[in-house]
């Protein structure tokens, strides 16, 4: 039975290949074409549309920027929606509001398909290596289905309940890493600015209590200035507004999410949002200069 995969960014792209190297019978497609052709070499089948890959495939997975992209893929509010999803499990991979989730089970379970909530932890590298970390909420019918296709991409899946728990589920697994990564930066940064060795600090770091897979894969990046992408600036910047909506929603209390989305902002508007999220590093030496932030500087790191 086919899979398709529908969104080959900077993460989708990487998942889909262990799927197609697993043996998946995967069927492909994305808004720019070249993104597609890795998967073709390893015998992936690329087509021309994003209706043809449901019409092909029973499962289909989604790895998409945003909402209005889910939206425009599925032909939601149109006729097509329902000829798309009826007797299909589509299981949304990307991060998106809780509220958006669950407006769209609610639409293709009353057109006839079947959903899974199926956002991952991990960036770049731990999606190459298949080492995500899967959170799975909705149905057990469509949780067994897609469970097993997620054994390439994932060391470990949790079930979530329903949905939107495994979103909101990310969302708090997400808060804790942007906080770790931005005060790893800041403390590179005082480091820096008071003439230490930071390959030194580096060391100490490793050798300690608070060394973790985080800091041994961002450290040796803020220590060279290697702001080549893992997960971008810009999709951090993103899923900060996404946590603070959610947070205001509940009304909680989120000092850390608040300073570090004010910080990540001013990532974007300098120009960085295409960087990894260590670029952070940019706003707090400008804060440190006293640089103004231009208001009209932007990146789209969509792929």
């Amino acid at each position: 039975m086919n899979v398709g995969f529908i969104g080959l960014g900077v993460m989708g792209q990487p998942m889909a290949l262990n799927l197609a190297r697993a043996g998946t019978r995967l069927v492909v497609w994305n808004r720019t074409l070249e993104r597609c052709e890795p998967l073709r070499a390893a015998g992936a089948e690329v087509v021309a549309s994003a209706a043809e890959v449901f019409h092909r495939a029973a499962t289909v997975f989604l790895m998409l920027a945003d909402e209005s992209a889910v939206d425009a893929v599925l032909g939601r509010d149109t006729p097509d929606f329902a000829r798309l999803v009826a007797g299909r499990t589509v299981v949304h991979m990307g991060t998106t509001s809780a509220e958006y989730s669950c407006g769209l089970q609610e639409d293709i379970r009353a057109a006839g398909g079947r959903y899974v909530e199926a956002p991952v932890s991990g960036s770049r590298v731990p999606a190459e290596r298949g080492e995500l970390v899967g959170m799975l909420a909705g149905d057990d019918d469509a949780l067994a289905t897609v469970r097993p296709l997620l054994a390439p991409l994932c060391r470990e899946t949790f079930g979530c309940g329903a949905v939107p728990g495994a979103l909101l589920l990310k969302f708090s697994v997400n808060l804790f890493l942007i906080a770790v990564v931005t005060g790893l930066a800041e403390a590179f940064h005082f480091a820096e600015r008071h003439g230490l060795d930071q390959r030194l600090f580096r060391d100490v770091l490793d050798a300690g209590p608070m060394a973790s897979a985080v800091s041994r894969v961002k450290a040796p990046k803020l220590l060279e200035r290697d702001f080549s992408v893992q997960a971008a600036a810009a999709d951090v910047l993103k899923n900060n507004r996404l946590i603070a909506e959610a947070a205001r929603k509940a009304d909680l209390a989120s000092p850390l999410l608040d300073v570090c989305h004010a910080l990540y902002d001013e990532t974007v508007r300098r120009g960085h949002g295409g960087e990894d999220m260590v670029a952070v590093l940019h706003a707090l030496e400008a804060r440190t200069a006293g640089a103004p932030v231009s208001e009209d500087r932007n990146t789209d790191a969509s792929a």
